[in-house]
């Protein structure tokens, strides 16, 4: 008998891909979590990324109130937030480094403003599971962080000069799915709505080119394509997240028409994203056809599958189209006859375009505990609510 799909995600995440981080990635001596770890889970670095300080905790969180209480999860998960705060603020603008020594020593501060949005959503998890007012005023901090700095204008500093204007989709869908961990803990707020909305419309109405069937990765401010490398990028991966954003929001709110559009996102962008002659998804297509510039763009890296396993899952289950179940196998069977490791579990993080392995890492500055354990703990509850059939 075929072992059912929600069964299945639940035993990934809990017998293969857990194990694999924990309790090895937790820090006893300078705190947080390690998490660049080579196949067998050698350590391979001791740097840490802030980001991953907070995505981890956020996962050992989310699994400590949806899957099963239990107080290792949280103690870990309180010292990845401990972590944060004692040693990865800036304190001159009360911004996040991006990446620091295994002792805290601050090493590198990005342009950009993401680590604030996974320190945003693990405190509002642990405002929300214990009721720390604390937690609470740092998840609403750091939100607010993330937002004026990638949406204000002028206040991040320029990485172009201002003779080619841009708006991108990756700020949007982060900005999103925050906004919506903020609500699921700590309520609904006029911040928060008004942050989905916006970015929602934008997505739809600019970054979705529905004419050419595919998302941009960035447009001109009125949505006109820009026709050079950056201009004509599109990311896969990014594009089926932010589509599952949609949905989930679609769903959540009760609003079909972002049901249509997350699934609209989802057809434009497997159409192009697919790789009809080695299976997987590309990590860059060009959107006009043109040869793309970046030269890992037909590498194979493990997110986008995971999103696509969550995409794919959600789409099935909200509409009833067979090809999203269809879909849903064909990546699920790609995935894990790929980047999975039976001899010591998770998945590798980097394939070559036709699958085989390109690094054994399976956690480095970018690769952590989230986008895989996320997408199981997704595709368990998508398939647990669609009764896999």
């Amino acid at each position: 008998m075929n072992e059912p799909l929600s069964a299945f995600y639940r035993r990934q995440l809990l017998d293969d891909c857990l194990p694999f981080w924990f309790p090895r990635a937790v820090d006893r001596q300078h705190g947080g979590f390690l998490h660049c770890f080579g196949r067998d889970g050698g350590l391979v670095d001791d740097d840490k990324s802030v980001w991953a300080q907070g995505r981890m905790s956020w996962m050992l969180l989310t699994l400590h109130a949806e899957c099963e209480p239990r107080a290792d999860w949280l103690e870990w998960a309180e010292a990845g937030l401990r972590f944060i705060t004692d040693h990865c603020i800036d304190p001159d603008d009360g911004r996040l480094f991006f990446h620091v020594a295994r002792d805290g020593t601050p090493l590198r501060k990005r342009r950009y403003a993401y680590s604030e949005s996974f320190a945003a959503i693990a405190a509002a998890a642990h405002a929300g599971i214990t009721g720390s007012d604390r937690s609470a005023a740092l998840a609403r901090q750091w939100f607010d962080h993330f937002v004026d700095w990638n949406f204000t204008p002028g206040k991040m500093p320029p990485k172009f000069t201002g003779a080619r204007p841009s708006i991108g989709l990756a700020p949007r869908m982060i900005a999103l799915v925050t906004a919506q961990e903020m609500e699921k803990w700590l309520g609904e707020s006029e911040p928060t709505r008004y942050w989905i909305d916006r970015c929602i419309d934008e997505i739809g109405r600019l970054l979705f080119d529905r004419g050419r069937g595919l998302v941009w990765e960035s447009v001109a401010p009125d949505g006109a394509v820009i026709d050079h490398f950056d201009g004509r990028l599109v990311n896969p991966g990014h594009a089926i997240e932010g589509a599952w954003f949609i949905m989930h929001e679609g769903e959540r709110r009760q609003r079909p028409e972002w049901i249509d559009l997350g699934v609209a996102m989802l057809d434009a962008t497997w159409d192009r994203g697919w790789d009809h002659e080695h299976g997987g998804l590309l990590y860059f297509v060009d959107g006009l056809g043109k040869p793309v510039q970046e030269y890992w763009h037909s590498m194979k890296f493990w997110w986008p599958h995971d999103e696509a396993l969550i995409a794919t899952a959600m789409a099935w289950r909200l509409t009833g189209d067979r090809r999203h179940r269809d879909r849903h196998e064909q990546v699920r069977k790609w995935a894990f006859g790929h980047f999975a490791d039976p001899q010591h579990g998770e998945w590798f993080g980097y394939l070559h375009r036709d699958g085989t392995v390109s690094t054994g890492l399976k956690g480095n500055m970018w690769k952590s505990f989230f986008h895989h354990p996320r997408a199981l703990w997704w595709c368990h509850r998508e398939w647990d609510k669609a009764g896999d059939l």
